[in-house]
């Protein structure tokens, strides 16, 4: 008997720092909520996780700055990210901390077993030291010049400007980016590394092996390896994070333990993360794809603990702000929670999903947000629900029969039903059969920009139906047509609640609350009602005014 594969997934963990923006949402963890949300409505066993990154020098900052003690800070801000990301219906099946004691647990056994296997280095290194800061500077908070490719602001880490690894003596003229201080001097501190370069061939294989993995991510990771891994230094001289076992006044780098989080929040370790009968694809923006590509694999493998790496790494590029990146200090570009006192989610979601950098930055305005929502979710969808249920209350009161409807999701022509009225739609609906499986393909296959333009094709296709068979104009010439032809509509309505539901959730329901019908259905799941029975309809979505465009980009230009 062959077992049924289970599908795990995970996105990026959203740092503790602040509410994130529309960039961090449509970098991971809106798509990966899409994917587990169509897996599920085909019937799959999923389970997404996802939970709050938590340690290192940037909460520290955060907390101080909040007047909060980092713990209450942490624990405060964890509340507030979770209860955004539930308003944007984002279904996480766990959603965790990587401050947990179940993590501090699980990072310092991975630490032992690299130890035990030979992974680990201890050496003294030179560390710059800020007196004006007071403490010695973690890499990323040392920033200056990149001695590759000149960028300006490059950490002690990487370089944002040509994605190099850095370390904090490679930058020329380095500068505290907490205080801004440039006189920095270099202490010696002891410190532990991986052994990452023993790792390179490993890597190289587990890299060659995943050639599902998009042009994005292979490009990023098998830039890394080209360059050839560096031993990784994997503490840090801070009080915030999972101390080191046997030197308590050290923690661990927080790309070190963060990725474990994802396995300690997880309840059924042994059945999710060391059973061969689960496919792993995780979501995540470009900038995260080294860490999760190369050196989170490779700590793993070093360890030797039979955990099931990643199968499937699907990235994004940037989403820009208006032509500029998004800024929290500069208050430049729209954040989560100011999204929400705007519009509904789904306006959200459906434009984040059409406008996603699947392949390279994508840039945000008010303008374009406001163009997608008024033409695709009030013109093509919302009229067209409008239409049919107000045509129906007129003719028929809400009340109408369930005509033979043809199977719009099977490629079999001859599973249609013979004894449908004539209206002359019966072979475009073959149409819209390929749509929808187009559709769940490109679902199943992480291509969303395909997708949503499919979904497009389909409300458009329900819009051109009504339109040739004018079914206002059948009610008085042959009203058993118009009947089949209202009926049909319905059915293809019902159909779209069904096939949008992973993209606008909340819509879907109202559809499906309009039609008189549960709000949980599966795609392949045949409706079995003999009578529509439908309320009288009302505008799914308002639209967005020129005014509001022009107030809106004012206020969120950071000027």
């Amino acid at each position: 008997m062959t077992l049924k594969k289970r599908y795990l997934i995970t996105s990026a963990l959203p740092y503790i720092n602040g509410i994130k923006h529309l960039g961090n949402l449509i970098g991971s963890m809106l798509p990966a909520d899409v994917y587990a949300r169509f897996l599920r409505q085909s019937g799959e066993e999923v389970l997404f996780v996802c939970g709050t990154d938590e340690h290192g020098t940037p909460a520290e900052i955060a907390a101080d700055e909040a007047g909060k003690d980092i713990e209450t800070y942490c624990k405060d801000m964890y509340e507030t990210q979770k209860s955004i990301y539930e308003k944007f219906q984002l279904s996480f099946d766990t959603f965790g901390r990587s401050s947990d004691e179940k993590n501090h647990i699980l990072t310092r056994e991975i630490f032992l077993a690299l130890q035990k296997n030979g992974l680990i280095e201890e050496k003294d290194i030179q560390q710059y030291y800020s007196k004006k800061d007071g403490r010695f500077l973690p890499d990323r908070y040392v920033m200056g010049e990149c001695p590759k490719c000149g960028f300006q602001k490059a950490r002690g880490d990487q370089c944002d400007g040509c994605g190099s690894l850095l370390d904090p003596t490679d930058l020329i003229h380095p500068y505290s980016s907490i205080s801004l201080d440039k006189d920095l001097e270099l202490r010696s501190s002891k410190h532990f590394f991986v052994k990452l370069e023993e790792m390179q061939d490993k890597v190289e294989k587990f890299v060659e092996d995943r050639p599902q993995w998009n042009a994005m991510t292979k490009g990023i990771a098998k830039k890394w390896l080209k360059e050839g891994l560096r031993n990784r230094c994997i503490s840090r001289d801070l009080k915030w994070g999972i101390p080191i076992p046997g030197h308590e006044d050290k923690v661990f780098y927080v790309w070190f333990d963060a990725p474990n989080a994802y396995i300690a929040m997880t309840d059924d370790v042994e059945m999710w993360w060391k059973d061969g009968n689960v496919t792993y694809t995780q979501f995540m923006a470009k900038d995260n794809v080294p860490f999760h590509a190369v050196f989170w694999p490779g700590v793993l493998m070093g360890a030797n603990q039979n955990w099931h790496l990643v199968d499937q790494l699907k990235s994004f590029g940037w989403l820009n702000y208006d032509g500029g990146k998004f800024s929290t200090s500069g208050k430049r570009g729209v954040f989560l929670d100011q999204a929400l006192a705007l519009y509904p989610s789904d306006y959200w979601r459906y434009y984040l999903l059409a406008n996603i950098p699947e392949t390279d930055d994508a840039n945000f305005s008010f303008a374009h947000f406001a163009e997608i929502v008024n033409k695709d979710l009030a013109d093509v969808l919302g009229n067209l629900i409008n239409r049919v249920g107000t045509l129906v209350h007129k003719y028929f009161d809400g009340r109408i029969p369930v005509h033979r409807h043809p199977d719009l999701t099977s490629r079999h022509p001859e599973a249609q039903p013979k004894d449908l009225p004539e209206t002359g739609s019966e072979g475009s609906f073959a149409t819209f059969r390929l749509l929808a499986q187009d559709y769940k393909s490109a679902l199943k296959n992480l291509q969303f920009r395909q997708a949503m333009q499919t979904l497009r094709k389909l409300w458009n296709f329900g819009n051109e139906f009504i339109a040739k068979n004018e079914p206002w104009a059948l009610m008085k010439s042959d009203p058993q047509k118009g009947e089949a032809v209202l009926s049909q509509a319905l059915y293809m309505i019902y159909q779209y609640a069904i096939l949008s539901k992973p993209i606008i959730p909340d819509t879907s329901n109202r559809i499906m609350e309009m039609l008189g019908l549960p709000l949980e259905f599966d795609f392949d799941q045949e409706l079995t009602i003999e009578n529509w029975n439908i309320q009288k309809p009302e505008p799914l979505f308002k639209k967005v005014s020129d005014e509001d465009v022009e107030k809106h980009a004012q206020f969120f230009s950071g000027l």
